[in-house]
């Protein structure tokens, strides 16, 4: 009689343990910081249990992400290529939300909108009236710091949408162009060149210019003109400002003359008696202002139709709309 033949149930695989997105964020947090206190205040978690969720997510990798002393944190190897990952797998994880919540209403939820300082003085009206008229349901945050910060913002997810001077000179960056403005010269009401209509670029080689401290994109942007009318290396800066208001202060008291995009000029130097206005002969300099988003970015369709709403509303300023 033949022996019934069992069958053999193959053993089960092992569970493989998953980092989870706390773990995940926890370290992403402490890898940009390198500090366990300021880590953990920056995503509203103790300090303990932060410790905790990255110690848990070394566990689970298997692998030593930091390396601690009395004195400071480091990534180890490990931990720094880990970082990179981290970082992609939470961004992604942000934009999976976010296309669900846009899913589910266009121009609704919270959009985190970055602005360079010499634009939201002067722009920021214009935006928070088209907000308030046309999409009463979205929670605009407004964020105002320099490119540089706004660049690293938009890339690490903490900012949805740029409104600054372009080209950034970003691959993974899509620009949404709104308009282009003129650049005009400030200067003292006794100066030569005060009032004048069809001031030459070359004016600029030798006068004694002001312009904003380093990181600005203003700075920048003016010096590239300067660099264009045949300004020479020579012919230094020497007395910048934090902002356009100190700036001209400084024209109007006499120590020089400065460049203001002509949506800045009525707020800065409309109403101040000491200072007067020239414009530059055609083709005057010039910047352009866009909307920027990341290439791909979820809410594309939406953030685009936001850009042609806010292209027309910008159309009372003194500025020429770009085509889309």
């Amino acid at each position: 009689m033949p022996v019934p033949v069992q069958a053999v149930q193959a053993p089960l695989a092992p569970r493989v343990r998953q980092p989870s997105l706390s773990q995940l964020r926890a370290f992403a947090a402490v890898a940009e910081h390198l500090h366990f206190r300021e880590a953990a205040g920056s995503i509203g978690m103790s300090q303990p249990a932060l410790s905790g969720a990255v110690a848990a997510l070394e566990e689970t990798l298997g692998v030593q992400l930091l390396e601690r002393t009395t004195r400071k944190v480091l990534l180890s190897p490990a931990g720094e290529r880990m970082a990179i990952r981290a970082r992609a797998v939470l961004r992604a994880v942000g934009e999976l939300l976010e296309e669900a919540e846009a899913a589910q209403a266009p121009f609704t939820g919270v959009l985190r909108l970055g602005v360079i300082p010499t634009v939201a003085p002067y722009l920021l009206p214009t935006v928070l009236g088209l907000v308030h008229e046309r999409y009463p349901d979205l929670d605009l945050q407004v964020h105002e710091e320099q490119t540089s910060s706004l660049l690293e913002g938009l890339g690490q997810g903490r900012l949805d949408l740029l409104l600054c001077a372009v080209p950034l000179g970003a691959p993974w960056v899509s620009e949404v162009p709104l308009f282009d403005e003129d650049f005009m010269l400030v200067t003292p009401r006794d100066h030569p060149c005060a009032g004048r209509r069809d001031l030459p670029r070359s004016s600029l080689r030798e006068l004694d210019l002001l312009l904003l401290d380093e990181g600005h994109c203003l700075r920048d942007q003016a010096l590239d003109i300067c660099r264009e009318a045949g300004r020479t290396d020579g012919a230094t800066v020497t007395t910048s400002a934090a902002g356009l208001s100190t700036l001209v202060q400084l024209v109007a008291g006499g120590m020089g003359v400065t460049l203001l995009p002509r949506t800045a000029v009525r707020v800065e130097a409309g109403h101040n008696e000491a200072l007067r206005t020239a414009d530059f002969a055609a083709p005057a300099p010039s910047r352009r202002i866009a909307l920027a988003m990341r290439e791909g970015a979820a809410r594309e369709e939406e953030f685009r139709a936001f850009g042609d709403a806010l292209r027309a509303a910008m159309r009372t300023l003194p500025v020429r709309p770009a085509l889309p």
